[in-house]
This record gives C-alpha cells, structure tokens and sequence, in this order.
C-alpha cells in the first residue's frame, strides 16, 4: 500500500463538510466521541508527559465513610481530587438536581492540600450549592452509587470472587456524578484563572480529570469496604473487569444550553472535527498501519454497540440503525481496495450513500482513531478566547449586515414565527436552582423569563428591522435606535468568521429534542452508552475502558 501524503492540511477544503449539513440538531444528535474528545486529549497528555498519580491520604472507617485525597503531578504542577465519603440513607439518594446529599462529594484543589485545607473543604464540599469554595479549588462534584451493583461488587470480592461480567456490563459503573461544576462556580476558580496552563487549556481539562479520579476513588471504596467485611478471604478487582469500569454520569436540561451560549468555542469544536475528516479523506493513499487501526476500532466500537442498551422511544432506533450500519461497514471492509487513489474519501462517500446518519458519524469517528499524528494536533486549536469577539463593530454598514444574515442565517429567515408551533417552548432559568429549563408557551406561565436562546427567532427580527434601513446606515445607528438587537447582531458579527457557530435549527420549535444538544456536547467530552431518559436527560458512561493513575506511562491512552 502507498503512504499517505506527508502534509494534506493546505488541500482540505474541498473535503469539509458544509454548516448547513452538520449543524442541524438531528445529524448533531447522532454525534458519537473521537480522539478528539476531552477526555483523550487528557489522557494522551498525562501519557507522553509522564504525569504520575498517589494517594496521600486514605481515612475511610468500615462503613467507607471517611474521606481520600488523590494527587496528580504533572508539567510542574500538583492537582489534588479531595473526595469525601458518606453513609447515605437509600431514600435520600436522588439524581436530581434539587437533591442535597450524595454518595460522595469530591472537589479538584489547586495544589497540595494542607490539613487546614481538607478540613474547611470537609465543611463545606459535602453541601455542594450550599457551601463555598474558594479560587484554590476547580471543580465541584457530587455521585451517588449504582447501588445494586455496588453491593454486588462488594459482596462478591469479599467472598473471594471476582463480580458477575454480566452485571458488570449491564450497567458499566459503580457510581455516577450529577453534577460536575467548574469555571467559577460556587467560588471556585474562573476558567480565565487557568485558562494559560498548557495542561488544562483544552476544553474542560480539569473537569475531565476530576472525573478521571473519580473513577478511581469508585473502584478503591469498594475494594476498601470489600476488605474490611470480608477479610484475608476478600480479593481485588481483576485488572480486566475493573478496565471496564467507568463513571457514569446523569445529566439534564442545565448542560444543553452551553453551545448556545458559546457560539466561538462551538465553532472551534465543530471545525477541529471537520478539519480532522478532511485531512484523513485527503490521503492519496492508506499505511497498512492505518488499515489495521480501523479494524481494530470497528471492532470494538460493534462491542460497545452490543453493550449499549436504551428503551428511550427515540434512542431504540438509533442503536438499531448503528448496529446494522456497523455490520455493513464490516462486511465492506472485507473486500474494499485500498489500493486505489484516495481510498478513505471513497470509504466516506461509500457511508454517505449506504449508512444512516447515525453510522456515519460512527464511520467519521473511526476514521480518524487510527489517524492521531495526523489529528491530535487539532486539539490546540479546539478552546477559545471569547472575548476577543465581544466588541460591536458599529462601524460595519447595514449592507455588510444583511448579507451575513443572507449566508449564515437564510435557515432562519425562512423559519414562520407567527406558527405557534414554532414558538411552542422556551428556556428560562429556574428560581430554586438556577439551571436552565425549557418551558411550554402555551400551558406555562413564565415566557417574560425567557433567556435568549431563540437564535433563529432574533435573527428573523432583525432582518425584519433592516428591510427598510439604508444599506449604507451604520450598525450603530440601527442599534441607537433598536438596542434590543446587540445580541444578536454580536452573534452574526461573530458568525461571519465562524461558520460552524450556530444551530442551525429553530430551538423553540415544538419538535426540538433537547436531548440532540446534549449528546455533541457529550460526545466532544468522550461519553459513550448514551441512554436518554427522557426527551431532557440523560445517562452517559465516562472513561469507560481508559487506562487508571496506576496504567498511565505503559502507553494504554492514546
């Protein structure tokens, strides 16, 4: 086979896929994890920096009540998951948000903590929301055990025997967070304050190592609570079962609105991905090693499909559909040519014409896994600087203006506003908690509350504004006299230069599944077996199969 290009990255453009194809919410709802996930970049970078991972502190009594302190040291720096333990009754243990008490607690500390430290944080990180935390710490969380496997476990390592692989499957962790708080919440650190560490200024880097240890601290309480019932007669966890382990996650209407509200490091997210299919569907050819990469992951990605169960009304299909298109890929594979000119663009326009939505964004995932020195470079370029897009260009004229509305938001104007069906929700944040919801305009009371993430609806208004205005006005005249529309203009000004930094959908529309917006986000972070609950929330596994503090430097992440 010949070897592919040394440097494709100056011929991609033809090879990218358009905003109009991957930003509506049915093909981002199909969105499966990549090398370029959150949680692999983290991995990689512990990887080839040598990070190493202890436990300094481990005061647990029978019942595992106690609390743990893991320290990860890396690039000069000391990371410190500071996790408490607690004996919760059954009927206080709740998902929910309104929830006020959990399995356990855990906080990321800035540093090595002193005595004094774990000691204010033992007051105040077991009351989470009602507790405060100060800029040393960067993120807040909370989890609550799988309590049926949990026991399981327990019960079968302090009896001498490794737990039951099918249990172990059916569910895929011992606990799952419910929130995982960062960037200045509750007093914590603002992103702004860590944004210039090389280590964490990728997209939630330090959320994804928080929940990282997590999943070690799950594993450790339950060998510790095995050995104490059980004795010298109480084992470990197999080093093969406890790979399969993750950290499950629970996680609701709160998450969705984030890549509304963060049009540039959506975009940045989007365009590393598709920069990343187009550079591999670039190759004039493909290495043996490459071939064999892509084997190796369809294999393991039609195990995970085989593992991934939902009875949610609309996830019940999609896992119909990615099995048999990942069966379909098999049996193509087995006789495809890879000899001839530009083999994977052929692949790709092979799943465009024969899979569902669902199996080709799995094929573009697959794609790039055995491409990491030709992608993971993109993962620099995936955060960004915010502000730097926040100033008005008032100077910008009106024709400028519209013509950004004619190329980044025709979807929108076409969309008729007066239909109720497409004013039929609208999201507000709720008193008790402060999260976002999503509300029903013509049952619920609350719509003077309703919180900007009508995109498509703003800018129809403002083209209705500038139909008749000079096109040689300025901006800052038609916001002198209509300031109500700053919004979104900023939206548009940012959206010339980012293509892929709106939904391009109607997000008020009563057919939108919110459940869509919170699958990409969770597919960037790395999740898998996602399983909606409703049309509103969700369960996801984190750092399933991933390497643990003790694997880390015998080259498992990549």
């Amino acid at each position: 086979m010949s070897r592919p290009d040394p440097a494709p990255h100056s011929r991609t453009a033809a090879y990218r896929r358009s905003p109009a194809k991957v930003m509506r919410l049915p093909r981002m709802g199909c969105s499966h994890p990549t090398r370029l996930s959150f949680l692999r970049v983290l991995l990689r970078r512990m990887e080839e920096g040598g990070w190493q991972v202890d436990r300094p502190a481990w005061e647990m009594d029978a019942a595992g009540v106690g609390h743990a302190v893991y320290r990860a040291r890396g690039e000069g720096r000391i990371y410190s998951l500071v996790a408490f333990s607690h004996d919760l009754p059954d009927e206080m243990r709740s998902d929910r948000v309104i929830a006020t008490a959990w399995d356990a607690t855990f906080t990321l500390f800035d540093g090595d903590p002193s005595a004094a430290d774990i000691e204010r944080l033992r007051v105040n990180v077991p009351l989470q929301e009602a507790g405060r935390i100060s800029t040393r710490e960067l993120a807040l969380a909370r989890a609550n055990r799988s309590v049926r496997l949990f026991r399981h476990v327990v019960e079968a390592l302090a009896d001498g025997r490794q737990p039951d692989t099918d249990e172990i499957a059916a569910v895929g962790y011992l606990m799952r967070t419910t929130a995982v708080y960062g960037s200045g919440k509750f007093g914590a650190a603002d992103r702004g304050d860590i944004a210039d560490r090389p280590e964490l200024s990728a997209p939630f880097q330090a959320e994804m190592l928080t929940v990282w240890l997590i999943r070690a601290f799950t594993v450790d309480i339950v060998e510790h609570m095995a050995a104490i019932r059980g004795g010298d007669r109480a084992v470990r966890l197999a080093p093969e079962i406890r790979r399969t382990l993750g950290v499950g996650n629970s996680t609701g209407l709160g998450m969705a609105p984030f890549v509304v509200r963060h049009p540039v490091l959506l975009n940045n997210w989007i365009d590393a991905r598709e920069e990343a299919l187009a550079r591999v569907r670039a190759q004039s050819g493909a290495t043996d090693a490459a071939v064999a990469g892509l084997r190796a992951a369809l294999e393991a990605a039609i195990r995970n499909a085989a593992a991934w169960t939902s009875e949610h009304e609309v996830q019940v299909p999609k896992l119909r559909d990615l099995r048999g298109d990942l069966t379909r890929l098999a049996d193509e594979l087995a006789r495809w040519d890879w000899s001839r000119d530009h083999p994977w663009d052929a692949l790709w326009h092979w799943g465009i014409e024969t899979l569902t939505p669902e199996g080709q964004e799995a094929l573009l995932a697959l794609m790039l896994e055995p491409h990491g020195a030709l992608v993971d470079d993109l993962a620099d370029r995936m955060g960004a600087d915010e502000a730097a897009c926040f100033q008005l260009d008032g100077a910008m004229r009106v024709r400028e203006l519209r013509r950004i509305l004619d190329d980044r938001y025709g979807w929108a104007l076409e969309i008729d506003f007066t239909a109720p069906r497409n004013v039929a929700r609208f999201w507000y944040v709720s008193e008790e908690k402060l999260e976002p919801r999503l509300g029903e305009r013509a049952s619920e009371t609350g719509a003077m509350l309703e919180q900007p993430l009508c995109i498509a609806r703003l800018a129809s208004e403002l083209d209705c504004t500038l139909t008749d205005w000079d096109p040689d006005a300025t901006v800052a005249s038609v916001l002198l006299a209509h300031p109500e529309h700053r919004y979104i203009v900023r939206r548009a000004q940012v959206a010339r230069d980012h293509p892929y930094a709106e939904i391009q959908d109607n997000l008020i529309g009563e057919d939108m599944l919110p459940i869509d917006l919170l699958r990409c986000k969770l597919a960037f972070f790395g999740a898998s077996q996602f399983d909606p609950r409703s049309d509103r929330w969700v369960r996801i596994n984190l750092f399933q199969g991933a390497p643990y503090p003790d694997e880390i430097g015998k080259g498992i992440a990549s």
